[in-house]
């Protein structure tokens, strides 16, 4: 049956009787699409057919046959945003710290002391609060470096909570930095992938997570050839934090002359690095996972964001969240920080000299928090576009709200103008997620609950 509307509870109702059907078509009519395909770029008054889990067709006029209808005019569909790296097990601590002065006030608070008292229930709670907040945000995929798996309960709660939201989750795993913990991993990463990731074609994906050098929490979690080889023989990629400054320059120019540099590692932060790491990243390909805000508040290393530099060595970066104690937990936030950092630096490098700055521009942030972001974590084929073939993970947002009337630039708006409130549907793999305004299958006043009693025990719980 065919049938027409908004983003309504009607509508909604249609595609959840549906929901079961391989083939479901769903229909988007006479939006402003904002691809984020090079070859399709920007369509004006078109539409979008969702059939199944799949971006089937993009473009004007397509046919109405058995699809539910969702009327879109007035509005801008989007890729979903991708995260490249959040530390989830953390929200139910959100702004406890919020102005941290540096790098080691945050590991001592955090690392050093809440981590070590988590219970795997905390690791739920606060992994699922942090999944349902991107998916309220627009973040369809988000990848979880989780970096506090004391058991292998810890590890099955945390893939769960982001198995439960239906958001395309990547599971980074990595042992904690302090307190007693079964010493699991990386041994665990097996039974991980076996039990939890056992096909390609799935929602959720298992990395391995890594730091970059041995200076705060040992030689354990530092990556090197044998957590390469770890990740190689499970066929996984790699994500690897911290990366800062001389130590970690001299570790980047140690995986070069080891072969341990590529595409399937991701280097997340990457501030502070020598020209010579920086051309040993852009010649091998790897990745690179920039924290905007975090570099700029918590003060990593030269605290700017490494933009030119990535861009130099030809790498076009991800954007991820990182820490919630301390930041903002919206893709926005960072688009608009490095959009604004960027342009502040390439502007003074050249008053007065009559040069023109080299600016990035509002396109480019919004391509590092979608496609850019999904092959920084390994799913560019997945998800990051709204290309025909590719899993529907979609946004759209009201363009014709108070705060971004009218439509003059889709992509400007969506950058500098939208936040969480002017998006009306999420769909993640085909499936409405958020819808009219709001999460679905969410009890909220019981997460809140939830929530409320986690960060208590965790404030009173002493560290071990």
């Amino acid at each position: 049956m065919t049938s027409s509307g908004t983003t309504s509870p009607a509508v909604l109702e249609q595609l959840r009787r549906r929901s079961a059907d391989p083939k479901r078509r769903i229909l988007f009519t006479g939006a402003t699409i904002v691809t984020m395909d090079r070859a399709l770029g920007v369509l004006h008054d078109a539409d979008l057919l969702v059939e199944g889990e799949t971006v089937s067709a993009v473009g004007p006029g397509l046919s109405r046959d058995g699809a539910v209808v969702v009327d879109a005019t007035g509005t801008i569909l989007t890729p979903g945003f991708v995260d490249t790296h959040r530390h989830a097990w953390e929200t139910q601590l959100r702004r406890i710290m919020p102005d941290v002065d540096d790098l080691g006030a945050y590991v001592m608070s955090t690392l050093a002391g809440h981590a070590t008292v988590y219970r795997p229930h905390d690791m739920y709670v606060g992994t699922r609060l942090a999944a349902l907040t991107a998916i309220d945000g627009g973040i369809t995929t988000m990848l979880d470096f989780s970096h506090n798996s004391r058991t292998p309960e810890h590890s099955d709660a945390a893939v769960q909570a982001l198995a439960d939201t239906g958001i395309r989750g990547v599971h980074a795993s990595m042992g904690p930095h302090f307190g007693d913990w079964s010493r699991q991993w990386p041994g665990d990463l097996a039974r991980l992938r076996d039990t939890y990731f056992a096909t390609d074609d799935q929602l959720l994906t298992l990395r391995l997570a890594a730091l970059a050098t041995d200076e705060i929490a040992g030689p354990a979690l530092a990556y090197g050839a044998a957590l390469a080889g770890t990740a190689r023989d499970l066929g996984i990629g790699v994500s690897v934090d911290a990366v800062l400054g001389a130590a970690s320059s001299e570790a980047v120019l140690g995986w070069a002359r080891d072969g341990l540099l590529g595409p399937d590692l991701s280097l997340i932060h990457a501030t502070g690095l020598t020209s010579e790491a920086w051309q040993a990243i852009g010649a091998s390909g790897t990745t690179i996972a920039l924290a905007p805000t975090s570099d700029a508040q918590i003060g990593l290393e030269t605290a700017v964001p490494a933009i030119d530099e990535a861009l130099s060595a030809g790498v076009r970066p991800g954007l991820s969240i990182d820490v919630e104690v301390a930041l903002a937990s919206d893709m926005f936030t960072q688009m608009r920080a490095l959009h604004a950092i960027q342009r502040m630096r390439a502007a003074g490098a050249v008053h007065g000299t009559g040069r023109q700055p080299d600016r990035i521009t509002t396109h480019d942030v919004l391509d590092f928090a979608t496609l850019q972001g999904a092959r920084t974590i390994g799913l560019g084929d997945v998800t990051g576009s709204l290309t025909p073939g590719k899993k529907a993970d979609l946004l759209a947002v009201r363009a014709e709200d108070l705060n971004n009337m009218p439509l003059n630039s889709p992509v400007g708006t969506v950058v500098l103008g939208a936040d969480a409130r002017n998006i009306s549907a999420v769909l993640i793999n085909g499936q409405p997620r958020k819808w009219d305004g709001t999460v679905l299958d969410v009890d909220v006043p019981a997460l809140r609950d939830e929530v409320h009693a986690s960060r208590e025990y965790l404030l009173r719980a002493p560290a071990v």
